[in-house]
């Protein structure tokens, strides 16, 4: 069983997105460790997803870049994935 600790970035973007969004119930956050690194998969609410993305996928943008920073000093790649909501 990994815990938080164990997977870098999981806490801070756990923090940054419920910030962030505002249906935090439909905020699921999921994470895997394989050859390749790091996956945190991100899954919000339909209304929260423009937040997410932001203006011209800038939030997206400066969140992967700051994921990849704390890859760096943790030694792993940390990748973010966006699902899409459900209709």
């Amino acid at each position: 069983m990994t815990t938080e600790a164990d997977q870098p970035g999981l806490s801070f973007l756990r923090y940054v997105l419920e910030s962030i969004v505002e249906d935090r119930d439909q905020l699921e956050i999921t994470s895997v460790i394989d050859d390749l690194g790091v996956l945190h998969t991100v899954k919000v609410s339909e209304r929260d997803m423009g937040k997410l993305i932001g203006k011209g996928g800038q939030t997206v943008k400066a969140l992967r870049t700051l994921l990849r920073i704390i890859g760096g000093n943790a030694k792993q790649r940390i990748n973010l994935k966006i699902l899409e909501p459900v209709s």
